[in-house]
C-alpha cells in the first residue's frame, strides 16, 4: 500500500487528487510552515519513503535500491523534489509520471 504525507495528514495514493494535495501544501505555506512531504511507496518489487528536504529525515535504507526504485529516485530528483525550493505542480507531476513506474 502506497500513501502520501504532506505535515500530519497522511491518506493512501489512491484517494488523493491534485485538489486535496495543493491545499495541504498551501495552507501549511500559509501559516508559515515548513512542508514536509513523504511518499512512502511498498508495493510488487519496491519499498521506500520519499522525503521532502524539510522533513528533517536521515537517508538511506540499509541496502541499495533495485532497478525500479532507482528509476522512482531519478523522477523525484528530476521533479526537484530532493531540494528545498520545490513546488506543489512538480509533486503533482511526480505522482502522475510515478504511476507509469510501478
Amino acid at each position: 500500500m502506497s500513501k502520501i504525507k504532506i505535515g500530519e495528514s497522511e491518506r493512501d495514493l489512491s484517494e488523493v487528487n491534485e485538489s486535496w494535495i495543493t491545499h495541504q501544501v498551501r495552507e501549511r505555506e500559509q501559516n508559515g510552515e515548513s512542508v514536509c512531504v513523504q511518499v512512502k511507496l511498498k508495493d510488487d518489487g519496491v519499498e521506500m519513503i520519499l522525503s521532502t528536504p524539510q522533513c528533517g529525515c536521515g537517508g538511506g535504507g540499509g541496502r541499495l535500491p533495485n532497478e525500479k526504485e532507482k528509476s522512482i529516485f531519478e523522477l523525484w530528483n528530476t521533479r526537484h523534489l530532493n531540494q528545498h525550493k520545490w513546488e506543489v505542480g512538480n509533486l503533482i507531476a511526480f505522482l502522475k509520471q510515478l504511476h507509469r513506474l510501478i
